[in-house]
């Protein structure tokens, strides 16, 4: 059974999205294990990360989120596991994962240093579970070759086997493999592959904005497939509102709260992709009737337009198991860009 441990130098690399795409490319038996949980979600009357459960929803695996997870709280790991017990937990963690499979992907957090603290960043997962780390790297060019350049010396230094880097999100592709390129396969790197950047992507939809931040659908909830691209923050008149530029650009939401009723009418009637209300507080029922006729999402939230605002910014971009033609977007873009044969994975 082959074992990877799959990290990133910087946050929003797009990891989980590699993960999907050499599951599905590679057709073998994939288990998941996504030890350190940041993405939090709530199903099933418990707290998931969110990455596993959207694999375990794609692939159809049966594991809950405590057979996929250890935590999600540093200072809880902190106080209750050391070294040893999370180890112990690691190995408990990946009989489950590696049940009758071909390979387990162990997806590392935000990136390559998180967790150390509590001996889950990358490095420490790869050497307690004997496992190979595969790199997905991205940014612009020149980080891209600092990155890759000091993980060469680290990974060195640390006596894991480095099985190969994915360069993800390039903008300019030509241009990167004919100027940056060739310095780094000058490092003696495994480059399984150079993935342009796909505009369609950087977009959530509305259903995945709602998991993510633990809204309350009060209408809309047969249409949450739309795509969001814009966001506007509602806190001026709608006056003013309706002078700006990006109140009028498609497949946008509006934040506002949900005692600004001719914010939100002015957002219905515009035809907002789905309007997040604020502060939760719930608008006149009229105003609710208006949104359900008009299968027009609202997504009710407890924080302020402000901090809402923060956490939007903040989200990677990452399909929902109902995302079929992004999923199928993801596949395509590994097969096409990456060269599977080069992680010499076990036959």
């Amino acid at each position: 059974m082959d074992k990877l441990v799959v990290t990133s130098m910087r946050q929003g690399a797009g990891k989980t999205s590699v993960i999907i795409g050499l599951a599905k490319a590679l057709n073998k038996k994939s288990g998941y294990m996504k030890p350190f949980g940041e993405r939090l979600i709530y199903r099933k009357k418990k707290l998931w990360d969110y990455d596993a459960a959207l694999i375990a929803n794609i692939f159809g695996m049966e594991e809950s989120g405590e057979t996929m997870s250890i935590g999600f709280h540093p200072s809880k790991l902190m106080s209750m596991l050391d070294e040893e017990m999370t180890k112990q937990k690691l190995f408990e963690l990946m009989s489950n994962a590696g049940n009758n499979k071909d390979i387990v992907f162990i997806e590392a957090g935000k990136d390559i240093t998180y967790g150390s603290s509590v001996y889950l960043d990358a490095l420490s997962l790869a050497q307690y579970l004997d496992a190979g780390l595969l790199v997905v790297a991205s940014g612009n060019e020149d980080t891209i070759f600092d990155d890759i350049t000091f993980l060469k010396k680290r990974v060195q230094m640390e006596k894991v086997t480095l099985r190969g880097i994915i360069i993800n999100k390039v903008a300019n592709i030509s241009e990167f493999n004919d100027i940056y390129l060739p310095k780094i396969k000058q490092l003696d790197v495994n480059v399984l592959g150079v993935i342009p950047y796909y505009k369609e992507l950087p977009f959530f939809s509305v259903n995945y904005l709602a998991e993510r931040l633990f809204a309350k659908i009060i209408a809309g909830e047969n249409n949450l497939n739309g795509i969001v691209e814009n966001v506007f923050i509602g806190s001026v008149s709608v006056s003013a509102a309706c002078k700006e530029p990006e109140f009028q650009m498609k497949n946008k939401i509006v934040i506002t709260s949900g005692d600004r009723s001719d914010m939100i009418v002015a957002a219905l009637d515009s035809r907002s992709t789905a309007v997040v209300l604020t502060n939760n507080i719930l608008p006149q029922s009229n105003i609710i009737a208006k949104a359900e006729k008009m299968c027009i999402p609202l997504l009710l939230v407890s924080l302020d337009s402000y901090q809402t605002a923060k956490q939007i910014d903040a989200l990677e971009a990452l399909p929902t198991k109902d995302d079929k033609e992004k999923i199928a977007l993801i596949e395509k873009m590994i097969s096409e860009h990456v060269d599977i044969k080069k992680l010499q994975l076990e036959k």
